[in-house]
């Protein structure tokens, strides 16, 4: 028995499936199929069990035991008795849009990587949609695709109070959110710290607004604390009912972070060493902690793999496979209160498996999901669902004029030969900005790229007015004359960035995004390089990952012939050539201070600190 209802959860279907379960379970009403395995895994007790038959109506899983021993009626019987089963694969804390795939799309790129559900972190297509947000997240699986993605609302829309348009959430759009759809787990990563502690922010009251719907719903309040080692923060953060991090960088802070009560979300960057270090320390209960992808570009995934790849990389650091098997599975599922639906092979959850040809190697045979085999290999065989995606995801640069050199233009103070001029460089954690002297000519301040000093602006796509932002920036951009970059996916944001060594070139490539409605721009000497189509929300492609990944080839490949100003930061996010994690650079969460924003009641030039609210000229 299987229909549209029971693709999401909901109150009155879920009752009705579930009184079906228990006849199923009881042999008093025939199952869809039986799936004989040579052994599962119990996540509950580390323990296979050998010779096993799962067996499936319509989406979940209604008995689970011994192969012959099912008492009721089977429709169809598959022998997969050489093969290792394991529950489907979850993500805890992932931004799809980072995969630069619609959901269906990224769906059939991850699930034969063992991923069938994702608690998704929605604060990247809610700055561009707010009010469709949660419709966009479910549209895939009601049109049919087995992934199962639980949307998390995002706090950070906006990311801070100096920042608006696309969005706006607070306690009024959280409360709906979560009452009405049980896939809503409960609030994305409060990311603004500032705002949460600080009574005087001018986001206090939206952000303490939101965490009081998801506490009154019971749901799970996801944290962000980059950069958080005082132990002084540590304890107020937890304290405030922050109920996780996925930020960590070392064994010391995973520990300190565990110990305050932090569910612990450890991504690939430095698993290796965290694990690790936290093996030497004796950590011997992982049972508050999941691995998480975070963001992955779909090229990155095509090369490394998805969930399964984090799997592997905590193999490979000394965890047990049957611990790290927890880690994307049962961990994540009881942290997200979704054990009911995800998290094991038992009955009652959706019928998702990951069948293992080799145990150690965690290698995939194929994976199945909703009952149903999805993929064969590295093949995905499933569903998928064609969506025309409306207006609404895809008309989302709302610039309506062209855009020209005058808009990023740096005027000098009267009578001037030279200025002084605030500098920023990526990844720019410093309580003070830059400052630097440069050259006016004919009433403008100049760049100088001798100094890796260029223009770096931000423009807003959501009002129609083109509102651009623009500063000096210091070790990025192109050397090469008469050049830019510009990209739609900012984060969190996400209104366009352009950085470029000539204000024409910048108009050219922020006026080729306003045509291709969203993605990037590459441009020379007035001519289009390269340009790469992100047509949903300005984030995502609506085709197939192997199509974009030869776009972004593309890209890279004319970048190769572009000149790129580096110098080295502090940060390991950032290296020198083709500035892609420029996309990042434009965070203004923790732990940022000084940014540059889309002009702003709050920050006219756009030049804020986010930390403080102060402001400051560009030039003086």
């Amino acid at each position: 028995m299987t229909t549209i209802s029971d693709l999401l959860i909901n109150p009155e279907d879920e009752v009705a499936i579930r009184q079906n379960l228990a006849l199923v379970a009881l042999g008093k009403r025939p199952a869809d199929r039986a799936i004989r395995v040579g052994k599962v895994l119990d996540v509950y007790g580390r323990n296979w069990h050998e010779d096993q038959e799962i067996v499936v109506s319509g989406r979940r899983i209604a008995w689970v035991g011994p192969a012959g021993a099912y008492p009721g009626n089977v429709a169809e019987r598959i022998d997969r008795s050489h093969l290792a089963a394991v529950p489907g694969f979850g993500e805890v804390h992932k931004h799809i849009e980072s995969s630069h795939l619609t959901p269906e799309w990224e769906a059939a790129l991850v699930l034969p990587h063992g991923c069938t559900w994702t608690c998704e972190a929605s604060h990247e297509f809610s700055n561009v949609n707010g009010a469709h947000n949660l419709q966009f997240w479910l549209t895939a699986r009601l049109a049919g695709s087995p992934m199962k993605i639980f949307p998390l609302p995002g706090s950070a829309v906006p990311p801070t109070a100096y920042e608006w348009g696309g969005g706006h959430f607070g306690y009024a759009e959280q409360a709906q959110f979560l009452r009405s759809q049980l896939m809503v787990a409960g609030l994305d990563e409060v990311m603004d710290w500032p705002a949460v502690w600080n009574p005087d922010n001018p986001s206090y009251e939206r952000l303490w607004g939101m965490i009081r719907a998801t506490f009154e719903q019971r749901g799970v309040v996801e944290g962000h604390a980059a950069g958080m080692r005082d132990l002084n923060d540590i304890n107020a953060f937890a304290a405030a009912g922050m109920a996780s991090d996925h930020e960590a960088w070392t064994a010391e802070e995973v520990s300190d972070k565990l110990r305050r009560g932090l569910f612990m979300e450890l991504r690939p960057h430095s698993l290796t060493e965290m694990i690790t270090g936290l093996l030497e320390r004796g950590q011997s209960d992982w049972s508050n902690v999941a691995l998480c992808t975070d963001d992955r570009s779909c090229s990155d995934t095509m090369k490394l793999g998805a969930t399964d790849h984090n799997v592997r990389l905590a193999i490979a650091a000394g965890l047990p496979v049957e611990t790290a098997i927890q880690l994307v599975t049962i961990n994540p599922a009881r942290h997200m209160r979704l054990t009911p639906w995800v998290g094991a092979v038992a009955p009652g959850r959706f019928a998702d498996l990951v069948l293992l040809d080799d145990i150690e190697k965690l290698a995939i045979d194929q994976v199945w999901a909703d009952g149903t085999q999805v993929s064969q290999g590295k093949s995905y065989t499933g569903a998928l669902p064609q969506i025309t995606w409306p207006d609404w995801a895809t008309k989302t640069v709302h610039i309506e004029r062209e855009m020209t050199a005058a808009d990023f233009a740096i005027p000098a103070p009267a009578d001037r030969d030279t200025v002084q001029a605030a500098l920023l460089r990526p990844f720019h954690w410093a309580d003070d900005f830059i400052t630097t002297e440069l050259k006016v000519e004919n009433g403008l301040v100049q760049r100088d790229t001798a100094r890796n000093i260029t223009k770096w602006a931000i423009v807003d796509r959501f009002s129609g007015e083109g509102k651009a932002a623009a500063m000096f920036w210091l070790g990025t951009g192109p050397a090469t004359p008469d050049t830019a970059l510009a990209c739609s996916m900012g984060h969190d944001k996400h209104n366009i960035w352009v950085v470029g060594s000539s204000d024409e070139a910048m108009a050219l490539a922020v006026n080729t995004l306003r045509q291709t409605q969203g993605g990037w721009a590459l441009v020379r000497s007035g001519e289009v390089l390269a340009t790469v189509r992100y047509e949903v929300g300005g984030l995502m492609a609506c085709r197939p990952a192997a199509e974009l990944d030869a776009e972004m080839a593309e890209l890279y490949r004319q970048g190769e012939t572009i000149e790129w100003m580096f110098e080295p930061t502090f940060s390991p996010r950032w290296w020198p050539g083709f500035p892609e994690r420029l996309a990042f650079a434009t965070l203004t969460c923790a732990p940022w201070r000084w940014v540059l924003v889309a002009p702003s009641p709050l920050a006219p030039e756009g030049f804020v600190n986010v930390a403080t609210g102060a402001t400051h000229p560009i030039v003086w």
